[in-house]
């Protein structure tokens, strides 16, 4: 048996969206799921205790940030990610090739790897298939991934294809270097581009490898919502029902419910503690930007028909107070309610696919959140 397996618990009648749970070592979650982003091995600002508080399952960390600093033997030495940020819930590492190809403006890819260089001090470094797993397995994740090309979009076809080629050939290197499958299981990476022939093409030589879990990436990369809906309407049934399906990088509350419509199972995403830090928030009624000078006296939480602990214990002008005066304290607290109202979001889609009414709760969701209207203003 895989270190991760996927259980398949109903379908929606009204959507077909898939209600599962995920079994790992350190714990089974229900899917459909949001995975908040730790990337250098803390969600920011907020502490282990507080995501358990508010419902987070698995978090993500990265592979690529980790091997620069503090390095995975540190991490190896202190016992694994999970002992290093006191986490004993399940972790998920990328690959590091995301981080590869979109923060080095220098690099050149060969059949071996990526040569490039640290977007930190421009030292030259090389990355591979066998180096991505040996720095994951040293961390010690529940959820690995095997490294794949990203490639830019939009892409040429024939790009992309030799792209895709690659692709498949590093996955199975990675297969063949991933030394902990007891422990730890590996996903492979649907590419394509918004290609149907490459991603019936990629998915087929993933397929055959017969990895663990399967995560459909090169999405939410800067092409529109409708194209990526696109994409996994074809994408998604080519994966096995028996395993878990995760869609990279994507955390908007729209594209979420999207998703999960579409049979994806997993998401993660930096976006609500990115814009958390600009003051921006994600509320029942749509996009908010508390730093504004319209909430300067306005004495209302942050969401009023939120309960997460910033919403029932700090006004929207105290908090626009804290961000302009760049306390800490206040990004806590955008941070804390963004990633609560993620979680929150997931679990409402859950019960909806759970009640058989997921298209009825996306309609609702979309007409109160602004999504319908021309204005509608998007992250």
């Amino acid at each position: 048996m895989p270190a991760v397996t996927y259980e398949l618990i109903k379908t929606c009648k009204q959507t077909g969206a898939r209600l599962g749970k995920i079994h790992t070592p350190h714990g089974t979650y229900e899917t459909p799921m949001f995975m908040p982003v730790g990337t250098l091995a803390t969600v920011k600002t907020m502490s282990p205790e507080e995501l358990k508080e508010i419902g987070a399952g698995i978090i993500l960390s990265n592979t690529y940030h980790l091997w620069l600093r503090p390095g995975e033997n540190i991490v190896e030495e202190a016992g694994g990610l999970h002992r290093f940020m006191n986490w004993d819930q399940a972790i998920l590492t990328d690959s590091g090739g995301f981080q590869v190809f979109s923060l080095s403006e220098f690099r050149n890819i060969e059949e071996e790897g990526v040569h490039f260089r640290n977007h930190l001090n421009g030292d030259k470094l090389f990355l591979s298939p066998e180096k991505s797993m040996a720095i994951q397995n040293a961390l010690g994740p529940d959820i690995m991934m095997a490294f794949d090309e990203c490639p830019p979009y939009p892409a040429s076809h024939e790009y992309m294809k030799k792209s895709v080629e690659r692709t498949s050939r590093w996955a199975e290197r990675c297969l063949k270097a991933h030394q902990r499958p007891k422990d730890q299981s590996l996903f492979g990476i649907v590419q394509g581009g918004e290609y149907k022939d490459l991603r019936k093409q990629s998915a087929k030589d993933l397929v055959s490898l017969d990895f663990p879990g399967y995560a459909i990436g090169g999405l939410s990369v800067g092409e529109p919502k409708d194209v990526m809906n696109s994409v996994l309407d074809f994408t998604a049934p080519l994966l096995p029902a028996d395993k878990p399906r995760y869609l990279m990088g994507v955390g908007s509350p729209d594209s979420l419910i999207d998703g999960a419509i579409r049979g994806v199972d997993m998401f993660d995403c930096v976006l609500p503690t990115r814009i958390a830090r600009n003051g921006t928030l994600m509320t029942s009624e749509g996009r908010l930007v508390v730093k504004n000078a319209a909430y300067a006296r306005d004495y209302r939480p942050m969401d009023e028909n939120c309960d997460c602990y910033a919403c029932r214990n700090y006004t929207r002008a105290y908090i626009r107070h804290l961000i302009k005066c760049n306390e800490t304290f206040g990004i806590r607290l955008t941070t804390y309610h963004n990633v609560y109202f993620l979680l929150k979001l997931m679990k409402q889609v859950r019960d909806a696919i759970r009640e058989d009414r997921l298209g009825d709760f996306r309609e609702e969701f979309f007409e109160r959140y602004g999504f319908n209207r021309p204005d509608a203003k998007n992250f």
